[in-house]
């Protein structure tokens, strides 16, 4: 067989040291590094690319309708769009398994939002949130992910889609 129609041998992925330091290095970028982030209380849930999911406890000062206590609508979206990018960075991850967390942490830097849609379908009421995502296409200049706002009692308070700048 030549060389040219020889079978391609898959990347090297990264070790599990490696591994374990990405996954550190992901959540203290969205726990701490980010202050928006850190400002809203986000605390990563899942680290499972296939299964990203990013968590929030309800206080005072994410309120949006003083009678009611309901979340803010502004809060709501910049958890979606916190949740997306934080898909992408995992989604990223894989697709570069052969890339050290600093290469992947790299990557994050040339992300930025494009286009945000969310549609709110429930009042924001609850004890804490959870907000999961889907990467829908992962392109090689553009990704469009998927996101969702589930309270603490399961009821899906929002969803949004969104396309990100990767390149």
């Amino acid at each position: 067989m030549s060389p040219a129609h020889a079978p391609s041998s898959p990347a090297a992925r990264r070790d599990a040291d490696e591994q374990a330091r990405l996954h550190q290095a992901v959540t203290e970028l969205w726990e701490q590094r980010l202050s928006f982030n850190q400002l809203l209380g986000l605390k990563v849930d899942s680290l499972e690319a296939a299964a990203p999911r990013l968590r929030f406890d309800m206080r005072p000062e994410l309120v949006g309708h003083y009678l009611y206590g309901r979340l803010h609508g502004g809060v709501i979206s910049a958890v979606l769009d916190a949740t997306g990018g934080f898909a992408l960075t995992l989604a990223l991850a894989e697709k570069h398994a052969d890339e050290s967390a600093t290469q992947v942490m790299h990557r994050f830097g040339r992300m930025g939002t494009i286009d945000l849609r969310v549609d709110y379908l429930r009042q924001g009421l609850g004890r804490h949130f959870v907000a999961s995502a889907e990467v829908t296409r992962l392109g090689g200049r553009v990704a469009s992910t998927l996101m969702r706002l589930h309270n603490d009692e399961g009821v899906l308070i929002a969803t949004g889609a969104a396309a990100y700048i990767v390149s």
